[in-house]
């Protein structure tokens, strides 16, 4: 007979879990998303060398009659520090940031390469014939395993790739004024 209120208690406390639960999620998912700027990201492969990669040229790209190349990893450990921006033509905030690229793509010494994430080679092209074309060198990554092995989140995720070779910073999310002038011109330009 003792059994039975205990059964009780556990009937109630059992149909009142699930909804615990839920709303303990529910508060720890809220709270990461008001905690924090998601362009600080973590990053493990700061300070370490780029993961090896050798992507195609995106098909069909030129600019001034020449056919715009693809890059390898062996192109970014050329003694000059290079922005690597990871794009889509499908993705609405690479339009937001795009006009900061074309900007920070006139500054002097400013090497930009763009790794086209996942798209289909025509759209990708009608996105840089749109908006124009910042990069020097846009290599194609069809599989989205050159972005996986960088460890992009989503598009667009933008790295400073020092003239060592080696990731210097990350930015998760469009590009700002901000992070522009804060974090990318001093890396490129040696002032950090």
């Amino acid at each position: 007979m003792t059994d039975v209120p205990n059964e009780k208690r556990f009937r109630r406390f059992g149909l009142a879990l699930p909804l615990l639960l839920f709303a303990a999620l529910a508060g720890l998912f809220w709270y990461a998303l008001q905690s924090g700027d998601p362009s600080r990201l973590p990053s493990a492969l700061i300070g370490k060398p780029v993961p090896a990669f050798n992507l195609p040229a995106l098909e069909g790209l030129t600019q001034d009659g020449k056919e715009i190349p693809g890059f390898a990893s062996s192109d970014l450990a050329q003694g000059e520090p290079t922005l690597v921006n990871v794009f889509a033509s499908w993705c609405a905030e690479c339009q937001i940031e795009h006009p900061l690229l074309m900007a920070l793509a006139k500054e002097p010494g400013v090497r930009i390469f763009g790794i086209d994430y996942k798209d289909d080679p025509a759209s990708a092209r009608r996105f840089l014939g749109r908006y124009g074309n910042p990069y020097a060198r846009v290599g194609a990554d069809r599989s989205g395993r050159t972005a996986v092995d960088f460890g992009v989140y989503g598009v667009p995720e933008t790295y400073v790739i020092g003239g060592d070779g080696k990731i210097a910073y990350r930015h998760v999310g469009p590009l700002t004024e901000q992070s522009i002038r804060d974090k990318v011109l001093p890396l490129l330009q040696g002032q950090n």
